[in-house]
């Protein structure tokens, strides 16, 4: 990769987090040991900054001696320029989030804490060294007395060695309540002993039988990657993209638009997983609490794994390096935070003429840009990937351990799945808030929704088989909490308020959300309240700088559903002729599996953008055919074996076409992702 001038939408680097957290320090509110919950571009301000110049951010510092909070705005150094402090504003102490340098100084706490090292005692646990402790969210069940002051409770888990699983042996029934300020363990909920699991819980090679046999994989680009990297702007075949970063969101796309033959148009402005939330719905007491906003509570920059640390990617790689202001108000630097690469992806568009004996066929390729997210157990991939046909698509896949609780012996879990001897894993739901900043040919585009409907006009419909797509305009925010109805074929059009294609129609991109659950938590409970946009599968509004993320700004320990979507509807502002902001709510019920444990397969969920009405027609039609030198060539003499047998017209020789669709050579090439 080249270092070229900086774009003023390009992620933070350290040298900018390093002067302007100086900048931060020189005041003295802030006490003798703050703390601090990252630094983030004012995206809507830098866009009138100049490349290479000061940037506008904003940071969250804490001062917890005096129980007090800030959001500090200003401008990084650049240059002979020092960093600039424009304001303070205070904010309730309670509500920003909790960072890992925070979670584990109230870890370390906790182990030492007698009311713990008591409690531990009673199972038989000594040596506290062996104890994690992972301080989670406790908004909306503070205890009444301790309401005022900034709070987490803790999930308790044990190790038999250093080298053990932890969380596949829940410390059952212990449950303390930490004060994140002070670093103490206020009270201890004890509600019995428990057995602990006697089965381990390690998946390491070996542990559980020999390995099988699995034949070598290569995958081979001998002249290069077929995309172009100039700081943080990729370029791959048709489309362009700016790779970002943020501390509160992890991966972001900036720009992202399709050179349709010279002509460059815009498709995203601006595309992120804006929050996770990850509800337990099982009355345990060690788990009923569980219900955490995952970005908004904790941050998903600083929780990216870096991809050295595995084999994520495969052939012609290449990584982006990010960088995150940490809780001690150091930068970090996240190696591999990023990674780039093209996959094989099976057939692109296919047909074989069977009268004269010829087929065109052409194979497709994607673009992958993923980031994975280590969240205590879980761990979460997110794939956004472009596609030669001009879609694009958001994968997520969810692997890691599922979060347990302990189970006494002899009972069997009403609320969720045994999967080991004294191990339970309870149902749980995870919801995850896209957001889209939509620029459809343009920034000003509009939201139309889409279902298939019998055709009422029985003149038009004598056979009882006419289907009509019947168009909904959603054209203030009050209409714009939408769900999804595969049943009724039901999608959402974003259409161009200013370009027509050649058939008079709005260009367009479609929207499809078929991965979607319901929240079956009872209405007016803590889980219903603190997340009321999961209550719906795409929400709409009007861009709006401060209006950055679903849940609200600072979710955490704050009033239920006080800030956020459902709360910006409420002006009801016009979504005609717009900035457009779509909010699509990717969800999935999770009853757990024993073939989950004790770790998951992943498991896959998504959204997809294609174009409907952009293009004139397939886009795709310029891909070159498969050469001589590809994988896919068919071995010398088969094809005039194989080719047009002319009795096989409209339906015969099916056989014969079955047959030839498993070609080794396509194998190899459908296994390369």
């Amino acid at each position: 990769m080249t270092d070229p001038a900086r774009h003023v939408l390009d992620p933070i680097r350290s040298e900018e987090i390093t002067g302007f957290v100086a900048a931060i320090r020189a005041d003295t509110r802030i006490g003798e040991r703050p703390r601090f919950w990252g630094i983030a571009l004012d995206e809507d301000r830098a866009r009138h900054a100049t490349a290479d110049g000061p940037r506008p951010v904003r940071s969250v510092v804490m001062n917890p001696d005096a129980h007090a909070a800030w959001e500090v705005r200003g401008w990084t150094a650049a240059g002979d320029s020092a960093a600039v402090i424009e304001g303070w504003t205070a904010i309730d102490h309670r509500r920003p989030g909790v960072s890992s340098d925070e979670a584990r100084l109230i870890a370390v706490a906790a182990r030492n804490s007698p009311l713990l090292v008591e409690a531990l005692a009673k199972r038989g646990i000594t040596d506290t060294s062996l104890v994690w402790v992972d301080p989670e969210s406790i908004t909306g069940f503070e205890p009444e007395d301790l309401s005022e002051r900034r709070l987490s409770w803790g999930t308790v888990w044990y190790r038999e060695s250093v080298e053990d699983n932890g969380y596949a042996r829940p410390v059952a029934g212990l449950v303390p309540i930490l004060d994140l300020d002070t670093l103490e363990v206020i009270r201890i909920e004890d509600h019995g002993v428990i057995p602990m699991a006697s089965e381990t819980g390690l998946y390491s090679a070996g542990t559980w039988g020999p390995d099988r046999t699995v034949a070598p994989l290569e995958i081979t680009q001998p002249e290069g990657p077929g995309f172009s990297i100039d700081g943080q702007l990729v370029q791959w075949q048709n489309w362009s993209i700016r790779v970002g970063f943020s501390h509160r969101e992890g991966l972001v796309l900036h720009e992202v638009s399709y050179d349709d033959h010279g002509t460059v148009r815009p498709v995203l402005a601006r595309a992120a997983v804006n929050e996770m939330y990850v509800p337990y719905l099982d009355d345990d007491p060690t788990a009923y609490r569980k219900n955490f906003f995952d970005w908004g509570e904790y941050g998903a920059g600083p929780l990216t794994a870096s991809l050295e640390l595995g084999c994520d990617c495969l052939g012609e790689i290449r990584y982006f390096d990010v960088d995150y202001l940490d809780g001690h108000g150091v930068a970090q630097t996240i190696t591999n935070g990023i990674c780039l690469h093209e996959e094989d992806d099976s057939i692109l568009w296919k047909h074989v003429n069977t009268r004269i004996g010829s087929a065109e066929v052409r194979r497709a390729r994607k673009l992958v840009i993923s980031s994975f997210a280590t969240v205590a157990n879980y761990d979460y991939g997110f794939y956004w990937t472009l596609h030669q046909d001009g879609a694009i698509e958001l994968e997520i896949k969810l692997t890691g351990l599922m979060s347990v609780s302990g189970i006494a012996d002899g009972e069997t879990p009403r609320h969720g799945r045994l999967v080991a001897p004294n191990v339970q894993a309870p149902t749980h739901q995870h919801y995850f808030a896209v957001r889209l900043d939509t620029a459809i040919d343009g920034a000003k585009n509009r939201l139309v929704e889409v279902h298939a409907e019998s055709d009422p006009d029985e003149s038009r419909n004598p056979y009882g088989n006419a289907v009509i797509a019947v168009e909904t305009p959603i054209t203030t925010e009050s209409q714009a909490a939408r769900n999804a109805d595969p049943a009724r074929a039901l999608h959402w059009r974003v259409e161009s308020e200013s370009n027509l294609n050649r058939y008079g129609d709005a260009t367009a991109f479609r929207l499809a959300v078929p991965n979607t659950t319901q929240l079956f938590a009872r209405p007016g409970s803590v889980v219903e309240r603190k997340a009321p946009f999961v209550a719906h599968h795409l929400w709409a509004s009007v861009y709006e700088a401060e209006q950055r993320f679903i849940a609200g700004e600072y979710p955490n320990q704050g009033e239920l559903g006080d800030d956020g979507v459902h709360v910006w509807q409420r002006e009801n502002r016009s979504l005609v002729n717009e900035r457009l902001v779509l909010w699509p709510i990717i969800g999935v019920h999770h009853f757990p599996r024993p073939e989950q444990w004790p770790i998951m397969p992943v498991d896959h969920i998504g959204l997809r953008l294609e174009p409907d009405g952009f293009f004139d027609r397939n886009p795709s039609l310029d891909v070159p055919a498969s050469t001589g030198t590809d994988h896919c060539a068919m071995p010398a003499g088969e094809h005039d074996a194989h080719a047009g047998h002319e009795g096989h017209d409209a339906h015969a020789g099916h056989a014969g076409h079955d047959a030839h669709a498993g070609h080794a050579g396509h194998d190899a090439h459908a296994g390369h992702h």
